[in-house]
């Protein structure tokens, strides 16, 4: 018995800290990070929009919500990967993200696949 959902997408995420377009001392830090996402469901399924919770140290949160990622709606057939890279900029060194993308199945099937948490951090230097 298979007891994953036929609308399964997987999240993986790799983040890095972009110094050279970071201000630290006007609070401005920069970070890149590269989804990839990988159909392991059952059907075809379709990105159709995104939506993102950004939480930076001092508590402040910032929900983004839109069509698609990078100008893209990508559609996968189970088994195809999709990735992309796109960036975040907070007021702090360290944040987190996390949220979801709105999927549509082959067969109409309306279904969210989870962004998991995430750290945004700048790396910690050795003096």
């Amino acid at each position: 018995m298979n007891s994953k959902s036929p609308y399964t997408i997987d999240v993986e995420v790799e983040t890095r800290f972009v110094p050279d377009q970071s201000q630290p001392t006007d609070n401005r830090y920069v970070f890149a990070y590269t989804i990839t996402l990988r159909n392991a469901g059952q059907t075809g399924a379709q990105l159709l929009t995104r939506h993102w919770v950004i939480t930076d140290a001092n508590g402040k949160v910032e929900e983004v919500r839109g069509d698609g990622v990078v100008g893209e709606q990508p559609w996968m057939r189970p088994g195809d990967s999709f990735e992309y890279t796109s960036g975040a900029v907070l007021e702090t060194a360290v944040g987190t993200m996390e949220g979801s993308y709105r999927m549509v199945a082959d067969d109409g099937t309306h279904f969210d696949a989870p962004i998991p948490a995430f750290v945004l951090s700048i790396p910690r230097t050795l003096h």
